[in-house]
């Protein structure tokens, strides 16, 4: 008897599932609406110049060409700085430098070995 309740019970449980039914939709008909594209257009600059931090970017474009540079201050007081332009399909062309010489700080450590 209790065999046949339990398995009645199952069934119920087993039936009664509680979870949403999920339906498909037809999405909306897709806008007729056409954006034209435009070529672009644009300039920027930014640059951080605090103590012993200095690095940069400028960039503008017009259409397919984009001219600019950046640059980051080195360990030492050098300049790193990259220059480049893109003309059409040519590719990124990049001119890299290194302005200034290096200045290492004073040491105060001996140049003596010790023998062991």
């Amino acid at each position: 008897m209790y065999r046949v309740v339990a398995v009645l019970c199952l069934a119920t449980v087993i039936t009664c599932d509680t979870r949403p039914a999920y339906t498909y939709r037809h999405l909306l008909e897709p806008s007729k609406e056409s954006y034209e594209s435009t070529e672009a257009k644009y300039s920027f600059e930014w640059s951080v110049d605090e103590d012993s931090n200095e690095f940069g970017h400028q960039e503008s474009r017009d259409g397919d060409d984009t001219k600019g540079s950046y640059y980051v201050q080195l360990p030492g007081g050098r300049l790193h700085q990259v220059t480049f332009s893109v003309v059409g399909e040519s590719g990124f062309k990049p001119l890299v430098s290194v302005l200034g010489g290096a200045s290492l700080p004073e040491s105060d450590e001996s140049d003596e070995s010790y023998g062991s």
